[in-house]
């Protein structure tokens, strides 16, 4: 899909043949192509570090093994997530958005599972579009266009600080790498895209987390009404299994509406993810008791 467009411009696309299957004479939002806005320059000049792009030998064999994966998906409502929030530093706990907060928790109780070396430095991902952004009064990336308009943001730090400091830290870290994220930035990737020869992100030590809460897969109506769930079928999807995930918008068997996230990880390691997630759903002491009492912290949906 990605040689075309990102999964904004899949919506977009799908969004109009719905419209057009229920009889409309043209889509709502017409399409866009002019690739020419995120081309590189002419010399490249990338502008960024990029380090999701380091080029990582694996000494350490710290790449997720591929035997005994084990699947689950945790369900986070608005009880959860307030949850978590509740561990973040009062001017944090504010400020960050749910995908911050969410992505912070899953890499720090990912690390912890994985248990790496306390130097290994591990890397998180977070897939953030550009689509929005404001340049010279005007949206630099028109309404309708299809193409890819996305990048690949990275907090990075070692094991052993991920795993001591509390919460703050690795959300903290995931806030600051998704603000460099502007059109400015996209050039530069598309810079050094030419550079060095279109590069893969790195992988070692590496998690990725991608946000389609807000996608729309969900509003498709191509005239028999919309669909009970659209998005990513599990985790860890693509040739590294338990590199991925997806905040997915979903309601729970109590009818309650909230993300729910596949995991993929190694059976022992799961277990662990499982006991660190639910310390961070239990609501932190100095924070007024506001939350019903949760059994085994999170829910998982097997």
């Amino acid at each position: 899909m990605h040689t075309m467009a990102d999964a904004q411009g899949l919506v977009q696309f799908l969004a109009a043949v719905a419209e057009l299957a229920r009889g409309a004479a043209a889509p709502s939002v017409r399409p866009v192509w002019e690739r020419e806005l995120l081309e590189a320059r002419n010399p490249p000049r990338p502008g960024f570090a990029h380090r999701e792009y380091d080029e990582v030998p694996d000494t350490k064999g710290t790449i997720v093994p591929l035997d005994d994966m084990a699947h689950r998906s945790f369900f986070f409502g608005a009880r959860e997530v307030a949850a978590i929030r509740s561990h973040l530093a009062p001017g944090l706990r504010k400020r960050a958005t749910t995908f911050e907060v969410l992505t912070g928790s899953l890499w720090k109780c990912r690390t912890v599972a994985l248990a790496p070396d306390a130097d290994e430095v591990m890397r998180m991902i977070c897939i953030v579009n550009a689509r929005g952004g404001k340049q010279g009064g005007a949206s630099a990336i028109p309404a309708g266009y299809y193409g890819n308009a996305f990048a690949f943001p990275v907090a990075v730090s070692a094991s052993g600080d991920l795993c001591a400091n509390p919460l703050s830290y690795a959300v903290k870290l995931v806030k600051e790498a998704k603000s460099e994220v502007d059109v400015e930035y996209m050039r530069s990737v598309a810079d050094l895209m030419v550079q060095r020869g279109r590069p893969h992100f790195t992988v070692v030590r590496a998690y990725l987390a991608s946000d389609v809460t807000k996608a729309g897969f969900g509003d498709l109506d191509f005239g028999w009404g919309r669909p009970v769930y659209g998005g990513p079928a599990k985790g860890g999807v693509g040739a590294i299994p338990g590199v991925a995930s997806f905040l997915i918008p979903f309601k729970n068997g109590k009818g309650e509406d909230g993300i729910v996230i596949p995991m993929c990880l190694p059976g022992p390691a799961m277990d662990k993810f499982v006991e660190e997630m639910g310390k961070l759903l239990r609501p932190a002491v100095d924070v007024p008791d506001m939350f019903p009492a949760m059994i085994n912290g999170c829910v998982v949906l097997m």
